[in-house]
């Protein structure tokens, strides 16, 4: 039974290239599809599908291989706040416009 995933062209298209340069890059390795499998944990066909940018492989299945290349740093950099532009600029837009010093609360007893 196949599972369809209705998904934006463009993340469909993100998937397809991130699927091509997982298998650019373990064909560079000379790594085989056995080999890669069985490091990553997964099938051959698992490994098929991903070199292919199925939408409907897991996450932890990408992952696994990203490890196996060496490539786990580009995983965890995804969405950090550095590379998120549109993020930061939402998040300026709500700085105040100045900074005040608290005022302190006046404490029984003390002097005026």
């Amino acid at each position: 039974m196949k599972i369809h995933v209705n998904l934006p062209i463009p993340v469909l298209k993100a998937l397809h290239k991130l699927g091509k340069d997982i298998s650019s890059a373990r064909r560079r390795r000379r790594i085989p599809v056995k080999l890669m499998a069985e490091r990553a944990g997964v099938s051959r066909a698992t490994i098929g599908k991903i070199e292919k940018g199925d939408s409907t492989t897991s996450m932890g299945g990408y992952s696994a291989v990203l490890f196996v290349l060496g490539m786990t740093d580009r995983l965890s950099n995804l969405v950090d706040s550095i590379h998120d532009l549109t993020g930061r600029e939402l998040e300026e837009e709500k700085l105040p416009q100045r900074v005040r010093v608290p005022r302190r609360k006046k404490v029984r007893g003390e002097d005026e």
